[in-house]
């Protein structure tokens, strides 16, 4: 090869469209934080709807990826040895797709908020980068991308959580999160440093080829490194014991941050273990399967134990069980993991369906908390008693959402997702995952059920003087949240293929 032809093989070709979902985001971050400078206080709002139509637009260009058969940011044009930093296969724009609808109906959820308790400009620009950070972690095949997408999702988080100006537990809770966060990252960055000095690339699919030759004298180290990298990204999916985090986040936040959190954070960090795990680490299976497996056995235990145990007329209870429900949630996601480890990796659609009925409800479920929180800022589940009497709409979606959580009629995705996971469990040999997995269904069951029995009683009488904070009516845009996760939560119920044609078909 001449100098002139080895010249012009490193000069890239960026296929655009392949990168215009998460380009497009991180652009109008950055446009409507140099707008917040120049519009007038009195029309800031514009800046929340802008948020909204670059996110809708954004979901929009996944459309003409459809096929996922592109990939960007490559070493050599040979596509038989081609080692790509940046792919857009079915996987990737399932995520994408998860991540953005799940930021688009966040910025609903927040609209209300900005015009009157947080600083709109900031707040629009940070959620719009995390959205951003959070579109290009699943299309990163190499680990200097992924760790990157991986913080730029994480770091405006950090100042999501704390962005209300004043507020003591905001301020703790983004501490908290922003110290566990940080470890995660230290002890992530120390493995990727490892497993890059075992094998002299990053990315995935070469590690994924080298790791199975490296020399005696490193296998210490790769070893090393493929252990600190599924540590540091177990602390990201809040598996215990690396989720003390959670329910003071998620209770300091803000409302619509906690959504969020719940939903695009836990993608994040699903997305990122699957990649290290099944994409460049299969080689130690052996290692990572029964980890996983012990891991996902004692998330669900402990999330389901600590939900059960919520005191209802504590304040702040409605979140903190739906943040320990969260915990349990992701057991139950790291089943399909663990068990493509002892079968083929085509067990990694069932996470993803599984993640698709989780966002649609759980984000529903959080709008409904949104609803209820106008009228009692302190969230109490006891605060949902009789809401049926008060606004039947809301307590019938509600009631949908978490009987979609429980697994239950009429929540017929949540049922096939939970046997979908069930049945991963089994088929790799996992039988006692699979039995402790039915122990915890029963105990979620019993606080699920005991909240959605609280929305059709009696309303309570409230004691005179018993103070209470009343701002009037539901803004459209929360009204148009709950709609929008209800009606997908139904039509996922109706036609639950959509979900679960991943599971039956895999995505790698």
């Amino acid at each position: 090869m001449t100098a002139t032809a080895a010249a012009l093989s490193l000069v890239q070709s960026v296929d655009w469209l392949a990168i215009a979902p998460p380009t497009l985001t991180a652009a109008v971050a950055v446009a409507v934080l140099v707008a917040d400078l120049f519009v007038p206080a009195a029309r800031r709002q514009l800046l929340g709807w802008t948020s909204v139509a670059g996110l809708a637009a954004s979901l929009l260009l996944l459309l003409p990826l459809r096929a996922g058969d592109r990939s960007t940011f490559c070493l050599t044009a040979d596509t038989q040895v081609r080692a790509c930093s940046y792919t857009a296969d079915q996987f990737t724009l399932v995520i994408q797709f998860l991540v953005l609808a799940g930021a688009l109906v966040t910025a609903l959820l927040s609209l209300a908020d900005t015009r009157d308790r947080l600083p709109a400009g900031e707040y629009w620009f940070l959620l719009l980068s995390s959205a951003a950070g959070a579109a290009l972690l699943p299309a990163s095949r190499d680990l200097a991308t992924l760790v990157v997408a991986l913080e730029v999702a994480s770091l405006p988080a950090f100042a999501l959580v704390g962005l209300r100006r004043g507020d003591r537990m905001s301020s703790e809770s983004a501490l908290k999160f922003f110290l566990s966060s940080v470890t995660a990252t230290a002890v992530t960055l120390l493995g990727v440093s490892f497993v890059y000095a075992a094998t002299g690339t990053l990315h995935l699919t070469e590690v994924a080829q080298r790791l199975g030759d490296v020399p005696g004298q490193l296998q210490t180290l790769a070893q090393a490194g493929v252990v600190l990298t599924l540590v540091g990204f177990a602390f990201k999916t809040a598996a215990v014991p690396f989720h003390f985090w959670v329910p003071d986040t998620y209770v300091g936040a803000p409302l619509p941050v906690a959504a969020y959190l719940s939903v695009v954070g836990k993608a994040v960090g699903f997305t990122g273990l699957i990649l290290v795990t099944v994409v460049a680490f299969p080689s130690y299976a052996d290692v990572w399967g029964p980890a996983l497996a012990v891991l996902a056995a004692l998330t669900m235990t402990g999330g389901n134990v600590a939900a059960l145990r919520q005191v209802s007329t504590r304040a702040w209870s409605a979140v903190r069980l739906l943040a320990w429900s969260s915990v349990a949630q992701a057991g139950y996601l790291l089943v399909p993991i663990a068990a493509a480890a002892y079968s083929s990796d085509d067990q990694i659609g069932a996470t993803v369906a599984y993640a698709l009925m989780y966002a649609v409800v759980n984000l529903g479920a959080f709008a409904v908390v949104a609803v209820v929180a106008r009228t009692h800022p302190e969230v109490r589940i006891s605060d949902f008693r009789g809401l049926y009497a008060t606004s039947p709409a809301a307590a019938l979606a509600l009631g949908f959402f978490l009987l979609n959580l429980a697994g239950l009629p009429p929540g017929i995705i949540g049922l096939f997702a939970k046997v979908t996971v069930f049945s991963t469990a089994v088929d790799a040999g996992l039988g006692w995952l699979a039995v402790i997995m039915g122990v915890n269904v029963v105990i979620a069951l019993y606080y699920y059920l005991r909240w959605t029995a609280l929305l059709f009683r009696a309303p309570r009488t409230a004691p005179e003087g018993e103070p209470r904070t009343v701002r009037a009516g539901v803004p459209a845009p929360i009204t148009l949240a709950v709609a929008l996760t209800a009606v997908a939560g139904v039509v996922l119920s109706g036609y639950p293929q959509f979900a679960l044609r991943f599971a039956a078909n895999g995505l790698f």
